[in-house]
């Protein structure tokens, strides 16, 4: 049975990605530093699900504490870590950017060098479609330069990259790095737009529509991106045999970059119409101009996925949103 490590299990995307696994019949220690960046109540609603599993386990730490993370690492011994955890959230980072330093740089070099020491058969780890930043040729392909980085977030996992990048080099340890694509889905995170949006229109409330709605995304499903994820771990990145069309495989390292999303822009404007459509109510709505940091569209070309694995999420963003307030409605009681 194979031994996996998944960083960020109380977090939105680790939680369905942990429940796959289990699911597969793997075995799945956790490690989750529970912090308040929103309601730490959903967080361990989620852990307390996975524990209903005997082949989960979990760590509660910060991943800046190295000698914890190490202590873990060593006993639990697993073939493969996925790294989620980080400070999430593009617009935080604008408040609070030390933040973002402490748990995606220093918190990503802490599992880096867990892995390191370990051997792991393969280290994936999450990057985001904000590193793409002000580019405009769409959609996004993991080959272009992306060096125009906006946020303090997105500069945050371009490091991340550069660091995994370095690491696979000079230690030929295995990386994998995907960019994930506006992730929505049940059990999501409060500060998500799909979930504020629920939330305010059942509460009677206005919901805000920045650069007057003139916004488009790449909405991926949750199941769709975990799916995806599960199966990259069998596409370990190596010499040139491991290559596909047009992949970004390095040329002198075992790391590649890959992208994890629906392929399709949905305009927000249409988004809001599919939330409304399903919970039969019209939204009070407060356009807004374009917010700092933010890019007004993103795409994926996730062909690269398709060839290493044979899969690619389509989830239709109404189902989606379908199935995301038939789990809001029945969490909140709304």
């Amino acid at each position: 049975m194979k031994r996996i490590l998944i960083t960020g299990t109380a977090g939105f995307i680790g939680f369905h990605l942990a429940r796959l696994l289990l699911a597969e019949g793997f075995r799945v220690h956790g490690y989750d530093g529970m912090t308040d960046y929103y309601d730490v109540r959903l967080k361990q609603r989620r852990h307390s699900m996975l524990l209903q599993n005997g082949s989960f386990s979990a760590t509660e730490g910060m991943l800046e504490d190295q000698a914890l993370f190490d202590r873990v690492a060593d006993d639990f011994a697993p073939e493969v870590i996925i790294h989620l955890a980080a400070q999430a959230g593009v617009r935080y980072s604008l408040e609070n950017p030390r933040a973002y330093l402490d748990a995606n740089v220093i918190g990503t070099f802490t599992v880096m060098e867990a892995a390191r020491r370990l051997q792991v058969k393969h280290l994936l780890m999450a990057s985001t479609s904000s590193v793409y930043g002000a580019n405009t040729e769409m959609p996004f392909r993991e080959t272009e330069k992306a060096d125009t980085q906006l946020t303090i977030y997105a500069a945050t996992k371009k490091a991340n990259e550069s660091m995994a990048h370095a690491w696979a080099n000079v230690h030929r340890l295995p990386v994998t790095m995907f960019r994930f694509f506006t992730v929505y889905g049940p059990w999501g995170r409060p500060d998500l737009a799909l979930y504020k949006f629920v939330d305010a229109i059942l509460d009677g409330r206005p919901i805000d529509i920045y650069n007057h709605g003139e916004m488009w995304r790449d909405f991926t499903y949750v199941d769709d991106l975990v799916r995806a994820i599960r199966l990259l771990t069998d596409a370990v990145p190596g010499g040139p045999e491991t290559a596909v069309e047009g992949d970004s495989l390095s040329p002198v390292a075992p790391f590649r970059i890959v992208n994890i999303g629906n392929s399709d822009k949905v305009r927000l404007l249409d988004f809001v119409d599919a939330i409304e459509d399903c919970l039969g109510r019209k939204a009070e709505r407060n356009y807004m101009p374009m917010q700092t940091g933010d890019v007004p569209a993103t795409w994926a070309d996730a062909s690269v996925l398709q060839k290493l694995t044979g899969y690619r999420p389509q989830t239709d963003f109404r189902d989606g949103i379908a199935r995301f307030v038939e789990w809001y409605r029945d969490y909140a009681g709304k």
